[in-house]
């Protein structure tokens, strides 16, 4: 029988690596909590929140080095190349175990609504599509029809943005046509994120974690749930695809970036971020995410103006080390500190929709006038790392 050999452990090893020894106990804990008792007790005493949490981490955990193993069975692996920053060939599939994580977190414990189901047969859609991507390759215009018409299924049941009156057909077409742009947009400016190890499935599990905070402050449980288990499946997936002394050894591959920003985007457009409060309404969502956004709108200003992309073929073809962390890369020399130089803006961006919340409008104004000041201090360091680069 051939051996089988892990870049992150070695199971014929005696030794116990931490990352083993992660791996080991997160079985244990997965196993422990398929007991009714166990989970009857923190269903209980401590809450529906926290064993779907423990319940996608330890899965995610466990099934993340046997997907490792399938990948480079199937050779379903990224290869290094000019436009990429790592230099070694890393199998895929690592999306695959959030996938199955975050979706039996949720089916083991939840009755969902009609919409929430549609939010999560949509995302595996998406993302199955993704998966023959990955393994066999698929033209991007095919992709983004597919995105589109995936985001159409959402609004059919309901899962619309409702910034605009909808008792008009104006307001009602506005409203449309910003659900599928912000559903598509967000999906793919992920996917454009998913360039350095550790980096798009932290900033999921960032951006899920402050949409959890959002939804039990405004008794959403479902849309919390949700968001807990994203944290949760990215979470047991991080230790694998981020570490401070090795890199990576497994990526997510389109698949998880894919599946991740399409759930999260949705997630967002089905909540009720204010009642009565048309700026958090509109402006937390978007402070949330403003990574995502202001990344891709500043790399498409960029590119247009500098000519490298001239049609709507050309800008959903192209491919470039132009994002933000290849930037922030070549100005601090070291890609774990750009890494969480965006972990931490992300989450300073989260912190200030989490107070915008409850604020006055003027308070409101002050603190989206503080992230426009963030974005010109991050523009002007993107603007050093391109002259740089």
């Amino acid at each position: 029988m051939r051996k089988l050999h892990f870049a992150i452990f070695d199971f014929d090893s005696k030794k116990l690596s931490p990352l083993r020894i992660f791996w080991l106990c997160s079985i244990l804990t997965f196993l422990i909590l398929l007991l009714p008792i166990m989970r009857y007790r923190i269903f209980e005493y401590l809450g529906t929140w926290l064993y779907i949490l423990l319940f996608a981490v330890s899965l995610s955990a466990s099934l993340t080095p046997f997907m490792r193993t399938i990948a480079l069975k199937l050779n379903i692996v990224d290869l290094p190349e000019e436009r990429k920053v790592h230099e070694s060939i890393t199998p895929l599939l690592g999306g695959v175990a959030i996938i199955i994580a975050f979706i039996a977190a949720l089916a083991a414990n939840l009755n969902l609504d009609r919409s929430s189901i549609a939010l999560l047969v949509c995302a595996v859609c998406v993302a199955a599509v993704s998966l023959v991507d990955d393994w066999k390759g698929l033209p991007a215009r095919l992709k983004l029809l597919i995105q589109i018409a995936a985001a159409l299924v959402l609004i059919h049941y309901g899962i619309m943005m409702h910034l605009f009156p909808e008792n008009t057909f104006w307001g009602y077409g506005l409203n449309f046509i910003l659900s599928v742009c912000w559903i598509v947009g967000i999906t793919n400016s992920l996917n454009f994120f998913d360039g350095m190890d550790g980096l798009a499935v932290g900033i999921s599990a960032i951006m899920a974690f402050f949409i959890g905070i959002v939804a039990f402050q405004t008794n959403q449980p479902f849309m919390g749930w949700i968001a807990v288990a994203m944290v949760g499946s990215c979470l047991g997936f991080l230790p694998y695809n981020f570490h401070f002394k090795r890199t990576a050894s497994i990526f997510l591959g389109d698949t998880g970036s894919i599946f991740l920003g399409f759930t999260l985007a949705a997630l967002a457009v089905k909540g009720n971020w204010s009642l009565h409060n048309p700026i958090v309404s509109f402006a937390a969502p978007v402070l949330i995410f403003w990574i995502l956004i202001f990344d891709m709108t500043y790399i498409t200003v960029e590119r247009i103006l500098t000519g490298k992309v001239k049609s709507f073929k050309d800008w959903i073809e192209y491919v470039g080390k132009d994002h933000l962390h290849h930037r922030l890369y070549t100005l601090l020399g070291d890609k774990r500190k750009a890494v969480l130089f965006i972990y931490f803006l992300c989450a300073t961006l989260g912190i200030s929709a989490i107070a915008l919340r409850n604020a006055r409008p003027i308070d409101g104004i002050l603190l989206i006038g503080q992230a426009f000041l963030i974005t010109v201090a991050v523009s002007i360091l993107e603007y050093s790392g391109r002259q740089r680069h």
